[in-house]
């Protein structure tokens, strides 16, 4: 019994050893995240280079390596080039948009005024709501024949009447013509994200010391001028992740895009994320979506080392 007691009182700083070395703890910790990304993400990526140089289609289980042909073909492709176009401005636009729109927003909840946490319920709202969802909504509101906004700009006298604004058309066809159909897709991403961008902006400026910003108020720092001396040199690490972070966002995604307008009107909103699915999914060309996807990889690898390098960056500050 003695010598049992003695064993197990051994035995007990060495099991509290172990659990006390902090880089053995940390390594087994992230097995699970790194087994997760083996699986859902370096299997298939894998997939996709040994795809992308084979004859790979849904019909046929049988494939032959045909080295870089696909490669040749899309790059011959005029609607691959479109969309690669359209994939780079569609991003940069949007994301634009959406730091500048998240800025203000932040800005102004920062702000003491009566049904705050209304405000910020509803800024919070298109990011809670299922993306499918929100996009068939703004599928409704932007049709070209029962468009609410139509409606509203015709009986504002600004369309559907000869020297009107907007042009004597009762309807201005906004998923129909290609300028406007860009700025739909733009305009309602731009909605879907400026949530997440708001909250990472709100968390920026409320790490702002707050004796700073009374102290260049003593000082006369007029609005304007406080916000370009201070808060945006202070939280540009974190815009830079939002803006790093959006980027990764739009150009992976395709709900949009496909929801309203499927790439179209002549594939002027086509990008490249609806191009594969299109391409690989709905086409069978399983080896030529896997290339058109790879496209991506360069410029996605270095956003993702930006951010990385940003976030490091801020939390050494």
């Amino acid at each position: 019994m003695g010598g049992a007691g003695m064993a197990t009182a051994e035995e007990r700083p060495v099991q509290a050893g172990i659990r006390d070395r902090a880089e053995l703890l940390a390594k087994l910790m992230i097995v699970p995240a790194i087994a997760y990304i083996v699986a859902m993400i370096g299997f298939p990526f894998l997939m996709a280079i040994f795809y992308s140089v084979s004859d790979a289609t849904t019909g046929d289980p049988t494939l032959r390596i045909i080295g870089f042909q696909n490669y040749a073909a899309i790059l011959s492709d005029p609607v691959f080039r479109l969309a690669l176009k359209n994939t780079f401005f569609f991003a940069f636009v949007s994301q634009a948009l959406v730091i500048v729109f998240s800025r203000i927003l932040a800005a102004s909840l920062m702000q003491e005024f009566r049904g705050k946490w209304l405000a910020r319920f509803l800024v919070m709202l298109p990011w809670t709501a299922p993306i499918a969802l929100g996009t068939i909504g703004w599928l409704w509101i932007l049709d070209s024949i029962f468009s609410p906004i139509d409606w509203i700009l015709r009986n504002a006298g600004l369309l559907g009447t000869p020297g009107a604004l907007l042009g004597p058309e009762t309807n201005m066809y906004w998923l129909g013509r290609s300028g406007l159909a860009m700025a739909s897709v733009i305009f309602v991403h731009v909605w879907r994200l400026l949530p997440l961008a708001t909250v990472i902006q709100l968390a920026g400026l409320s790490s702002i010391p707050r004796d700073l910003l009374e102290s260049a108020e003593i000082d006369g720092a007029a609005g304007w001028r406080r916000a370009v001396e201070i808060t945006i040199p202070l939280t540009l690490p974190i815009i830079g992740i939002a803006f790093l972070f959006g980027l990764i966002f739009t150009f992976t995604d395709m709900a949009v895009v496909y929801v309203l307008t499927r790439g179209g009107p002549v594939h002027s909103t086509q990008v490249l994320s609806t191009w594969t699915f299109f391409k690989g999914i709905q086409g069978g060309d399983l080896a030529q979506g896997a290339a058109i996807s790879l496209f991506l990889f360069p410029v996605l690898a270095g956003v993702a080392t930006l951010m990385l390098r940003l976030a490091r960056r801020t939390e050494v500050v």
